[in-house]
């Protein structure tokens, strides 16, 4: 087929502000969009059937050609379809700020309640034991354990379905399953028949904790995802403190109702099954909410409904007899990288608007942002000089069907299924920083999940409180839940203070003229003017070459991996010391608060552990770490599972003291873990596969 010279459309400049500097519809936007319009193609250059079809790989940034909309010279009696919306595979990071905090208030509520349902199972042992004939509460503790089971097992099997079909149906069935199994633990006579529905409610529930962090991934990059992770952390430790609490509560009056009233057995109409069915109403509310607010957030999925939305819309073209798209300089011909980004870009400048999020971020250009079909298939080039208007390139007539690359790159479901299973226990056992931190984060989970039992215990036996009011001490949890989420969110903002991440280099500074260094300190002044007003407007010198600074660049990187454990190698101490406090102040003779304190504290320092195991980890493997995560994950709930089942014995055989003592003491021992990183790391990371191996993609 024979090129002809078309000229260029002339650059069309969106406004997505009204007047009044409100936003106008994303419809309107679009609409607006599909103004591009083409010269009609030669005669010789018409396309048919029979023409070859180009396959393009498709991306967030691809800039879309503009469409052959001019009729063959045969009648044709159908009109040329409209354009489909693709404001629905919007990159998840270029959504609005709103449509982000609604989606992470979801996602937190749901992780809230996850965490309620764990810890809300304690309380009310003794009274189901007493109904369904166990021969102990240890026994019926078992619960707690099935459920931390089935919540560590699952997502090795659910996130392979999560990568081919979205986070949305993997959420609402997984939610379904969470409330249906809350409700069957209502109505169970048996303690066999709860430990199993118990199992079927960590399964349900595992998707909002552990597929959390990857809805939080999709919409925020390595630079905007710690605060949204801190609220998610906290909100797991709030829900693990408000249930018990509130089952607490419930129990303690429940106690009264069966046993002082002298009621009796009362079967299925048994009242501490509301304890169950109050956490089932919140979940059909926030089944509800989920199903109406909850979005697509995973990227390739999103690519893919894209490219088959628009491969359909071309099919209904060429079916209405307008066949190709324009594609400007080689672009098209199947040579190359076919990524869709046709030709050289200095062949062609067309200025489209474009975003300033970062490619790494996954931005896409603003056609993108609003869903609109525009551009002619050019790579966008990031000169902001306006071009003419009577720019001229050629421009080939194609036709084309997209592709995503993630799709053809996807295995079988039985291999994904395969491969999500055995990689975790694969890491674990041969990288010897998913092992250590996996084995400090299960810990510090299993001394959270401890908790459950040893705070009654404790208190009834060193200050003779009720059920009632010693539930009410899980406010500390609570408590501590949200300082520590509050002082992640400020510890992220003190590294990325402008003097820690200043790109000067001292050795270069110390043997540069005057006129370097006063080019290099206005350059300098400029970046801190920028990162000022992204970093809550800091009020610093534009420059500071202090030796504290100077010695903080140097050996303290702000964009290294382990600039996400500088803070937790002084916050992850908390645990301990809570341990400690907790232990040696629960007397008689000193006030009921000293323990408490000791508890939030503790609470602290899990969290801080927590979510630095997360960032790390996520940071360091990359498209490894969702199986790191994975085994971090599998290990934390299983210790979290065990503890309960040892924390009467442990109390009672050792006491306070000496319990409390030897738990600090091995939390003492591993939060040795971070600072080996902060000093060895890059070493360590050198000599691991997964790591070496990312280097050399």
């Amino acid at each position: 087929m024979t090129e002809l010279p078309h000229e260029a459309p002339a650059p069309i400049k969106l406004d997505t502000r009204s007047s009044a500097g409100n936003m106008i519809s994303e419809q309107q936007t679009s609409t607006a969009s599909m103004a591009v319009e083409m010269p009609p193609p030669a005669a010789d250059d018409m396309l048919s059937a029979g023409s070859e079809i180009t396959h393009l790989y498709l991306t967030f940034d691809t800039s879309l050609p503009p469409p052959n909309t001019t009729k063959p010279s045969s009648p044709s009696s159908s009109p040329a379809p409209a354009p489909p919306n693709l404001i629905p595979y919007t990159n998840p990071v270029l959504w609005s700020s709103s449509k982000k905090h609604l989606m992470l208030a979801l996602s937190c509520i749901a992780t809230f309640l996850t965490a309620y349902t764990s810890g809300s199972y304690s309380p009310p042992a003794h009274l189901m034991r007493e109904d369904m004939g166990a021969s102990s509460n240890v026994a019926v503790l078992t619960g707690i354990t099935s459920f931390c089971l089935g919540f560590g097992f699952a997502p090795m099997f659910l996130a392979p379905f999560s990568e081919m079909n979205g986070r949305y149906p993997v959420f609402v069935v997984s939610g379904i399953v969470y409330v249906v199994f809350q409700a069957v633990c209502g109505v169970v006579r048996s303690l066999a028949g709860m430990i199993v529905a118990r199992a079927f409610v960590g399964i349900g529930a595992s998707v909002f904790s552990t597929m959390v962090g990857g809805v939080i991934a999709d919409m925020w990059g390595k630079e905007g995802r710690n605060t949204p992770m801190a609220l998610f952390s906290g909100s797991v430790l709030a829900g693990t403190g408000a249930g018990p609490l509130v089952g607490a509560v419930m129990a303690y009056w429940m106690d009264d109702d069966i046993f002082d009233n002298g009621v009796g057995n009362v079967g299925v109409e048994a009242p501490w099954k509301w304890i169950f069915w109050h956490q089932v109403i919140m979940g059909v509310v926030l089944m509800v909410a989920l199903v109406v607010l909850f979005k697509e957030s995973r990227g390739s999925v999103l690519l893919s409904r894209k490219a088959r939305a628009l491969n359909k819309w071309y099919e209904e073209l060429e079916k209405a007899g307008c066949y190709g798209v324009f594609l400007a300089g080689e672009a098209g011909d199947g040579d190359g990288d076919d990524t869709g980004r046709s030709g050289p870009a200095d062949e062609l400048k067309t200025k489209l608007p474009t975003s300033s999020t970062s490619l790494e971020e996954g931005g896409s250009s603003t056609d993108e942002e609003t869903g609109s079909i525009m551009g002619t298939g050019v790579e966008q080039d990031d000169d902001p000089t306006p071009t003419s208007n009577n720019t001229t390139t050629k421009t080939s007539l194609k036709r084309i069907r997209w592709k995503v690359k993630e799709d053809e790159e996807r295995s079988s479901i039985v291999k994904m299924i395969t491969v999500s299973v055995t990689r975790p226990f694969g890491m674990l056992f041969t990288e010897p920083v998913v092992f250590f931190f996996s084995l400090w984060v299960a810990f510090a989970w299993g001394v959270l999940y401890l908790t459950f039992g040893s705070i009654p215990l404790v208190f009834r036996r060193q200050y003779g409180w009720d059920l009632e009011k010693s539930g009410l001490v899980f406010v500390s949890l609570i408590i501590g839940a949200i300082l520590a989420t509050s002082i992640g969110i400020w510890q992220e903002k003190v590294l990325h203070h402008p003097q820690w991440t200043s790109p000067l280099k001292e050795m270069a500074i110390d043997n540069s003229s005057s006129s370097d260094i006063e080019q290099q300190q206005q350059q300098q002044q400029a970046l801190t003017h920028t990162t000022s007003h992204n970093e809550n407007n800091y009020n610093i010198a534009p420059s500071d070459n202090s030796p504290f600074w100077t010695f903080i660049r140097r050996h303290f990187p702000a964009d290294a991996p382990e600039s996400r454990l500088y803070f937790t190698c002084l916050t992850s101490t908390l645990l301990p010391i809570g341990m400690f406090i907790f232990g040696f102040t629960a007397q008689p003779n000193i006030p009921w608060i000293a323990p408490a304190i000791g508890i939030t504290l503790a609470t602290m320092g899990i969290l801080s552990i927590y979510l630095a195991v997360f960032n790390y980890l996520a940071d360091t493997y990359h498209k490894y770490a969702s199986s790191a995560l994975a085994a971090q994950s599998l290990c934390r709930n299983i210790l979290g599972g065990v503890f309960p089942l040892v924390t009467h014995a442990l109390f009672v055989n050792l006491g306070e003291a000496r319990a409390a003592g030897l738990l600090g003491g091995i939390a003492t021992a591993l939060t040795v873990v971070p600072w080996v990183l902060v000093f060895f790391g890059e070493r360590i990371r050198a000599r691991s596969p997964f790591a070496t191996q990312l280097k050399m993609v």
